[in-house]
């Protein structure tokens, strides 16, 4: 082959063939540099070390598998294949997967991301808006058939079943599962009737909560015009939602009880507000009633109660003159009513029917004379006790 002269696009050919032979289905360890979202859905980055650095791929259907999103200076492992572009002469790293290379590099972007966000002043307890004492809808965006959601159903059942449940279902985990999130917290915002919101789920591993994690979650939690409870994991776990909710809950169950009040409580206070409230009366009553009884036999009270008792006198006269007018003028009607009920009586059709006269129909309409009877053709005869066709 020594003395064969190749093309440049021969030998590009060449070397296509024996790299993508040689060196496919590799994994390859490094950091992210230069990371780049098309419009498309497609990543385009580097990925380095501290000798050499490669360019890398990763196709829209290949990414979507991806639970987290990369960023430059993280460090993962790459699964793909290596492909080379005759065009320009260049290799390139055909991703597949990827995976942070261990849980120190989700941490890692974790810090990152909360540094950031409170840069930014989006954990600031001043702009945190008020959780409702009393709701009548809450809001809930977590997985449909979750432990976590019957919980929070249970929790709302016995605290205060006065309260309506609005499920906006998402994904909680894996691949996606920040974009449901961001999707079902959006749906609730346009609501009218929703009070507050849980965003949550039960607990897992760090790559379990990640979705809670992502920016775009945060920063649609941070816009949301209604109250947010954050409620991920258990009590030890922490999420950047968390952080910049309007309120934290260490668990989903915990969420219910801060959202929710407890009627036994309300009912409590109620009853013993009322029993204040009357034994304070009471109490008033007492002390001022002799000097009531002093006031009702003065004459300054006397001499209206005088004049209030001439005009009932009054009221009582007139009230006597309209009764009996209005029983005048009910025997009258009634007189009128028995007429007109007789009349009717002796126009009634069923009492005519009653002594012998028959009604006759053809083709639903009565026949008034013999002349407009046909023959040979069914007729309805109509009498006071039923109906016989003919």
């Amino acid at each position: 082959m020594e003395n064969q002269i190749l093309t440049v696009s021969e030998l590009t050919k060449e070397i296509k063939y024996s790299l993508e032979e040689n060196f496919s289905r590799i994994s390859v360890i490094g950091e992210i540099s230069n990371f780049k979202s098309h419009i498309s859905g497609h990543w385009y980055f580097n990925l380095k070390d501290s000798g050499a650095v490669i360019n890398c791929t990763m196709w829209k259907g290949f990414n979507s598998q991806v639970y987290f999103t990369p960023a430059d200076g993280m460090k993962v492992i790459v699964n793909g294949n290596l492909t080379v572009y005759p065009p320009r002469g260049n290799y390139q790293l055909d991703s597949r997967s990827m995976k942070p290379a261990g849980e120190g590099e989700l941490q890692a972007a974790f810090e990152k991301l909360k540094q950031k966000l409170k840069s930014e002043g989006m954990f600031d307890e001043e702009i945190k808006k008020a959780i409702p004492a009393f709701p009548q809808r809450i809001g809930i965006v977590t997985a449909i058939g979750g432990a976590a959601l019957k919980d929070m159903i249970s929790v709302a059942a016995r605290r205060f079943p006065l309260v309506e449940l609005v499920i906006s279902p998402s994904s909680v985990q894996g691949a996606g599962a920040a974009d449901t999130i961001v999707n079902s917290i959006k749906q609730l915002n346009k609501r009218n009737d929703i009070d507050v919101i849980i965003v949550g789920r039960g607990g897992g591993s760090i790559e379990d909560l990640w979705p809670f994690n992502e920016e775009i979650v945060a920063r649609v939690i941070y816009s949301s015009r209604i109250p947010v409870i954050s409620a991920v994991g258990h009590e030890v776990d922490f999420t950047i939602s968390d952080f910049v909710a309007d309120l934290r809950a260490p668990t989903p169950s915990a969420a219910m009880e801060l959202a929710t009040p407890d009627i036994n409580e309300v009912f409590g206070f109620l009853n013993e507000f009322l029993y204040n409230a009357s034994t304070q009366i009471e109490s008033v009553l007492e002390t001022s009633s002799e000097g009531i009884k002093r006031f009702l036999n003065s004459y300054a009270i006397r001499y209206p109660l005088d004049q209030v008792r001439k005009n009932q006198q009054k009221i009582d006269h007139l009230t006597g003159y309209l009764v009996q007018n209005i029983e005048k003028k009910m025997l009258l009607y009634r007189s009128k009513l028995s007429v007109l009920n007789k009349t009717i009586s002796v126009l009634d059709i069923n009492n005519t029917l009653k002594r012998g006269f028959v009604l006759v129909k053809q083709n639903s309409k009565y026949i008034t004379k013999a002349k407009q009877f046909i023959k040979n053709e069914d007729a309805e005869l109509q009498f006071s006790d039923g109906e016989i066709i003919i």
